[in-house]
């Protein structure tokens, strides 16, 4: 009888240890939350399909006239044909200078491009005028000169000159004539060649210029006849 009251007090432990607190309580049993699982879901993957361009096979004839052009001088012409309209002068073109190398002098001038042999052409000299840098420490600026055929180009020996101060501090100035240049004689329409060198007191370069080339000429002074207007032609009787 005892173990009958053991196996019914273990029976009913183990169904008490199997019941939820609510049947124990003996209240409505709350409902069981559901676990939500949050899964995304890729976007699709779009492939864009890019249509073949179509070609239509008959091409389309495209004219183009040919303009035919207007003559310059009829061009011109027409332009100063309407009112209004003044013509400008003709234009030279200006030759371009290659500049010179002066080292210690602010400039070199000629008065005249051109310049004569003898005394019946004027003028019979150009005065070349040279500005030093350094007026203080210049004590002589010496001219060289020579001659250049424009036909051969052959060149006579230097000549060397010594140029005077004009006054002006800085400043120095010679009027070159032929006759005191070597070759004289034998040069006609010539170029004149021209380089200038400043020393100080003791012989010492302070100024050196590049050569001058071809931009002054000695020209042949050619006397021309004039008719005696005493001398006129008489009329002789048949």
């Amino acid at each position: 009888m005892r173990k009958i009251s053991f196996l019914l007090f273990l029976v009913s432990l183990l169904s008490a240890c199997s019941m939820t607190v609510d049947q124990i309580l003996g209240r409505t049993p709350s409902p069981t939350p559901i676990a939500l699982t949050n899964t995304t879901t890729p976007a699709p993957t779009f492939t864009p399909t890019v249509p073949s361009p179509t070609f239509t096979a008959s091409p389309t004839m495209i004219v183009q006239t040919k303009k035919t052009p207007m003559p310059f001088e009829s061009a011109t012409q027409l332009i100063l044909a309407q009112p209004g309209i003044t013509p400008l002068p003709s234009s030279t073109p200006i030759a371009l200078v290659t500049p010179v190398k002066m080292v210690g002098f602010v400039s070199v001038t000629v008065s005249d491009a051109e310049f004569y042999k003898g005394r019946n052409c004027l003028p019979v000299s150009t005065k070349i005028t040279a500005q030093v840098t350094d007026a203080v420490n210049t004590a002589f600026v010496v001219l060289f000169v020579r001659f250049k055929s424009k036909q051969t180009g052959t060149t006579s020996e230097w000549t060397s000159i010594g140029m005077q101060p004009s006054g002006i501090p800085g400043f120095y100035t010679h009027d070159l004539v032929s006759t005191e240049m070597k070759a004289d004689d034998v040069f006609k329409n010539a170029w004149v060649q021209y380089q200038i060198v400043a020393t100080d007191s003791n012989s010492s370069q302070v100024g050196r210029t590049d050569i001058f080339d071809e931009r002054l000429t000695l020209l042949e002074c050619v006397a021309t006849s004039t008719p005696d207007p005493s001398m006129s032609p008489t009329a002789t009787s048949p």
